[in-house]
């Protein structure tokens, strides 16, 4: 037989901004293989439909699903019930604009970030749509594979410091997709364009080291490896 599971789950609605906030409590019959994201829509089926959250994928692709779980930053896709006590609390993750409930907007972060950092290949080579894709050997994909696979969930930006204290630090996802722009061949930006770019107590040298983006990372990612080896590249420079 499964456990009784309760849930605390934070609702608000912006939309009803004379309904304060609150937690809203429910019950729940756990199920084999059970994860939030699966309990939450079982909830919303079967007992709220006025709640709300994100997903997509449900494979942790995505990183719609970002929430706080028991006080921690978590995918509900990719969270076991199992793995968690039975009384479970959620939160939307702080920063990101709240839409409702536990559903933040991250799109319209990332948009602003990537504008800032000006996130796309910068090249003079005209376009030929006659050519070929530039090629990259296995080496040089290989040296961005780990910055590629960000989902941009959110969790490293919600879980940071100095986000919470510093609205326009640009985090462990923007200094991430840095590295990411500095390893790839095909970028004919110099060091120093990057330096003048994020150089500043708003980019790389905000940063305290406290490394609760890498602690929290769904995915496992490098960051402290990444944001160093940006550090050391644009350090060089004189």
């Amino acid at each position: 037989m499964g456990r009784n599971l309760s849930f605390e789950i934070f609702r608000y609605n912006p939309n009803q901004p004379t309904r304060p906030p609150r937690m809203q409590p429910y019950q729940l019959k756990e199920t084999p293989g059970m994860t939030l994201y699966v309990a939450l829509n079982q909830i919303r089926e079967e007992l709220d439909p006025s709640l709300m959250f994100d997903f997509v994928c449900r494979a942790g692709v995505c990183g719609s699903c970002a929430m706080i779980v028991n006080g921690i930053q978590r995918m509900a896709c990719r969270t076991l019930t199992k793995d968690l006590l039975s009384h479970i609390r959620l939160m939307p993750l702080p920063v990101f604009k709240l839409i409702g409930d536990l559903s933040v907007d991250t799109g319209v972060w990332f948009k602003a970030l990537n504008t800032r950092i000006s996130s796309w290949i910068h090249t003079d080579l005209p376009f030929d749509p006659k050519k070929t894709e530039q090629p990259m050997s296995n080496r040089e994909t290989m040296a961005i594979y780990e910055a590629e696979r960000c989902i941009e969930c959110g969790i490293c930006i919600a879980s940071c410091g100095t986000v919470l204290t510093r609205k326009t630090f640009l985090g462990a996802a923007g200094l991430n997709h840095i590295g990411r722009l500095l390893l790839d061949p095909r970028d004919q930006r110099k060091p120093r364009q990057y330096l003048d770019l994020i150089g500043t107590d708003e980019g790389i040298f905000c940063c305290f080291e406290m490394m609760a983006c890498e602690d929290n990372c769904p995915l496992g990612l490098p960051l402290d490896v990444q944001m160093e080896f940006v550090r050391r590249k644009l350090g060089f420079i004189v």
